[in-house]
């Protein structure tokens, strides 16, 4: 497999920036194509991706609770003000759950995915990349894509629709918290006017866009270290800039989901 790799220089024109650029475009084309050529033959590592979804997405539940709790009680807290002006508290939970499930539930737990997994997987691909383990692993006569990365980006994408699911329900929970006090609203009506609400026009598009999330942590975090070289400064180099591509596509991605489901899923407008 013939990936193109991006020389890094420090102080670099704009011409050589857009050159990387299209360098990068191409390269995760590539890299793209290959993961799906691995991902149809055999064996499949089973075992690697079971490890991959423990270590990257179990071990993600502590900051994404936090996250989740916080999310629903700020968005309550702030949304409450707004509808007691015109009179319409009664319709806060919907409001609440609405939000969280359409969008601001799938997007922050992908990017806090991101923050976390897809620098990791950066590091950890590119610092073997660095010392040569890539390089004995073919010597020895094992594949290292199908064996670092199918199972990495697999893992990444069956794990992140699952944490979406938790921390949408997280989320009402600490919604509901903030509800208790700024209002006296019981919990029996707060999730039976929350169940009311949700249809299945609306958790159906949000969780399947958490698939293509997931996948594209994974993918960039182990291209990203795949391709990577410069010793150990490398590894940084990796890391951090798989973050910051993985966030930017997957802004690009939602945008285009959202429009794309408004046109093929009309009762969401």
């Amino acid at each position: 497999m013939n990936i193109p790799k991006i020389k890094y220089k420090r102080n670099a024109t704009m011409g050589e920036k857009l050159h990387s650029f299209f360098i990068n475009i191409s390269g995760l084309t590539i890299f793209n194509i290959e993961f799906f050529k691995q991902l149809v033959s055999f064996p499949i590592e089973i075992e690697q991706i079971k490890k991959h979804m423990n270590e990257l997405g179990v071990k993600t539940f502590s900051i994404v609770s936090i996250m989740g709790i916080i999310l629903g009680f700020v968005l309550a807290l702030q949304s409450y003000p707004v509808l007691q002006r015109f009179g319409a508290t009664d319709f806060l939970p919907a409001t609440v759950a609405l939000t969280i499930i359409r969008e601001l539930a799938p997007i922050l737990t992908a990017l806090i995915f991101a923050g976390r997994v897809s620098s990791g997987i950066g590091a950890e691909i590119s610092s073997m990349r660095v010392t040569e383990q890539i390089d004995a692993m073919e010597v020895s006569a094992v594949n290292p894509f199908k064996y670092l990365v199918v199972s990495r980006v697999v893992a990444t994408t069956l794990i992140l629709p699952i944490l979406s699911i938790y921390v949408i329900m997280i989320s009402l929970f600490g919604a509901f918290i903030a509800v208790i006090l700024t209002d006296n609203m019981s919990f029996i009506y707060f999730k039976n006017a929350v169940v009311a609400s949700i249809a299945f026009g609306d958790l159906i598009p949000a969780l399947i866009k958490t698939f293509f999330f997931g996948y594209i942590v994974g993918i960039v975090g182990s291209y990203k270290g795949y391709t990577a070289d410069g010793g150990t400064e490398g590894v940084g180099r990796a890391s951090t800039t798989a973050v910051v591509m993985a966030s930017l596509l997957i802004l690009i991605v939602d945008m285009i989901m959202v429009k794309l489901t408004l046109i093929f899923w009309p009762t969401l407008g």
